[in-house]
């Protein structure tokens, strides 16, 4: 079974949390969402997507009695192109709702969702919200940033503490909400015994160095522990944003 446990705060400076977890150990289901938009349009757009990611993937999970509005990629697994589905469902809500009225203009949110069954992971990311994975003594980050700073370090080479003052440092390329069709990409593999997975908003590593991530991933410390102490030592560190940690370890 998997152990589970997830910590959400509004930081120090803002008022509205705009980023949503969700954790189903039952259903091997893990979310956390970053919303953004005026009007508290933010804390709208990442529970909409949250709650139409896990409303499908309940659905689907029989594989009976449901449809494919996005067709099936060949080359994925059925728990993958599940996942496909949920996330591009997700951002089909928040593009709606985005629609549906002035103060909602330019809503949107990051998303990273990792689903585990049957000792297999899929997992995929929208935005800058990450997933870490932690595994005999090395952490890992599993997914890609989209955002400018992420396309700037893969063409030019840089280091990422020279783009750190940037003005643009904070621009994103891609978000659920933004337009449709979405662009995104699964991906899957065989999760370890006792494999750590750490998902979070970029409160929590824009403020803590991955050096933080793997010290408490690689202590003795329980994982709600994990969760809290990753947390408040962001708060501590920055908490100019709204910070979101949810540890999981697999079975």
């Amino acid at each position: 079974m998997f152990t589970a446990h997830g910590v959400t705060h509004a930081g120090r400076v803002r008022k509205v949390n705009e980023d949503n977890l969700f954790l189903d150990p039952s259903l091997g289901l893990f979310i956390v969402a970053d919303g953004m938009g005026g009007h508290n349009a933010g804390e709208v757009a990442s529970k909409l997507a949250v709650e139409a990611i896990a409303g499908f993937l309940e659905r689907s999970r029989s594989g009976e009695d449901f449809t494919w509005p996005y067709g099936l990629n060949p080359n994925l697994s059925f728990l993958a192109n599940r996942l496909m589905t949920a996330t591009k469902l997700a951002n089909r809500r928040v593009v709606k709702a985005g629609e549906s009225r002035d103060e909602y203009t330019g809503l949107g949110t990051t998303v990273v969702i990792a689903l585990v069954e049957d000792g297999q992971l899929a997992y995929t990311g929208v935005g800058d919200s990450r997933i870490y994975s932690y595994l005999g003594g090395r952490l890992t980050q599993i997914t890609e940033d989209d955002s400018w700073v992420a396309t700037v370090i893969a063409k030019a080479g840089v280091d990422e503490a020279t783009l750190a003052a940037h003005p643009m440092k904070h621009v994103l390329t891609n978000v659920l909400g933004a337009r449709e069709p979405l662009e995104m990409e699964v991906s899957e593999r065989p999760v370890e015994s006792g494999e750590l997975l750490l998902l979070c908003s970029d409160g929590l590593h824009g403020a803590l160095p991955d050096a933080v991530f793997a010290d408490v991933l690689g202590s003795d410390r329980d994982v709600p522990t994990m969760a809290d102490d990753l947390v408040r030592m962001a708060l501590e560190r920055d908490g100019a944003d709204n910070i979101t940690a949810l540890v999981i370890r697999c079975p």
